[in-house]
């Protein structure tokens, strides 16, 4: 039992200052004025130092623990170190609930990654899974990214799902040309940065991927009904056009992953589907690839959701960069890293918001002096308080 105390308490719809917040087994219990509750045996407090009370941020794309398992194309990390020590740098970037974004590629003509190797993929899924009922601090999740040149992995993946180790599907199509690479020179410039290719071996790589063969739509949708079968939630990924929306929505899609261009994001969220974009692309300033700006499309009203991608800090201090110095955005800014991504894979009902009654997934987030920094200080998951952490001067 925790009573959180001292803290603005960020709901769905204010900041609630004076109040506290009680914890009782895996869920909020109450949230009552200051000073109504005493501290009784058995009940823990947690001094909040003026700083806010969260909910814990729910992260739905992330390839993080690739990069935590193969650190360079030539090492593999133990995967149980990796997965074990991801977690603990997650919870100190307030990230209680991840979905693994394990990337389900035939091949790679560059960026070679022996963690998406068809055995390791498997390796690292069962892991993930067995993390369910074993000793662990965040809650793990599997999100199928799958490519779909790669025709000879649709088997396995429809093996995942019916063991029911996937939590989430997204089929991918990186072909140069369209999508993510619609400017050629932005993907020749991407292949330049991790091998030094001649711009007539760029040719044929670009020529290899435009004519390789590709799942059918009626391929995607037999895995879609899969999913939505079992309420697995589905993704497209790097919308570009209009007609690719109504295709991917055809077949169950309720996410749109990192719409090219904010006319695109636009649409979508038209249509009804969920807008996902990096948190890293908020903090630098736009996007790496030259695509939609997430800063533009959230002040835009087009982005519901904020994943991590490739660095799990981003989430918090997007939030708080967004925000500024008004106080009061904080309330629907931080839906986009809690409750939207929540609704978007179905687990709103229990996470994503502070209610009295759901589960107990709680951040305490102060600011240090002199720049406003922010900082998670506590975390609580299931009702558990699996860190604190005091700075010092």
């Amino acid at each position: 039992m925790y009573l959180i105390t001292n803290g603005i308490i960020i709901t769905e719809e204010a900041l609630l200052e004076g109040f506290d917040l009680l914890v009782e087994e895996d869920r909020i219990a109450r949230l009552v004025r200051r000073g109504e509750l005493v501290a009784g045996p058995g009940m823990e407090i947690i001094d909040a130092h003026g700083g806010y009370v969260t909910p814990g941020m729910i992260d739905i794309h992330s390839d993080y623990i690739e990069h935590m398992t193969a650190p360079r194309p030539t090492s593999l990390i133990d995967f149980q170190i990796g997965l074990r020590e991801t977690e603990r740098e997650l919870v100190s970037h307030g990230i209680t609930t991840m979905y693994h974004s394990l990337s389900i590629f035939k091949s790679a003509d560059y960026k070679y990654r022996p963690i998406r190797e068809p055995e390791n993929v498997r390796k690292l899924i069962d892991l993930i899974d067995r993390t369910h009922n074993s000793k662990h601090l965040i809650r793990h999740r599997f999100h199928a990214r799958f490519e779909i040149d790669n025709l000879d992995q649709i088997d396995n993946l429809k093996d995942y799902i019916r063991e029911e180790k996937v939590h989430l599907v997204s089929f991918m199509d990186h072909t140069p040309g369209q999508g993510q690479y619609r400017d050629l020179e932005v993907y020749k410039k991407t292949v330049r940065g991790y091998d030094h290719l001649s711009d007539e071996n760029i040719a044929v790589l670009i020529a290899n991927h435009q004519t390789k063969e590709k799942m059918t739509v009626e391929a995607i949708r037999e895995i879609a009904a899969m999913a939505s079968e079992r309420n697995i939630a589905i993704a497209s990924h790097d919308d570009d056009s209009i007609e690719k929306l109504d295709l991917v929505q055809s077949f169950g899609t309720a996410i749109s992953e990192f719409p090219i261009t904010l006319e695109i994001a636009r649409k979508a969220k038209e249509k009804g589907l969920f807008t996902v974009a990096g948190a890293p692309n908020v903090i630098l300033g736009g996007s790496h690839s030259g695509n939609l700006s997430a800063a533009e499309a959230i002040e835009d009203g087009s982005i519901d959701i904020l994943c991590s991608d490739y660095y799990p800090a981003a989430m918090l201090h997007a939030v708080f960069q967004l925000a500024g110095t008004e106080r009061e955005r904080l309330i629907e800014l931080f839906k986009l890293v809690t409750l939207h991504p929540a609704k978007a894979v179905n687990i709103d009902e229990d996470y994503g918001s502070i209610e009295e009654g759901k589960k107990a997934d709680l951040l305490v987030i102060e600011k240090l002096e002199p720049d406003d920094f922010p900082v998670v200080t506590a975390v609580i998951v299931d009702g558990k308080l699996i860190q604190r952490t005091n700075y010092r001067i």
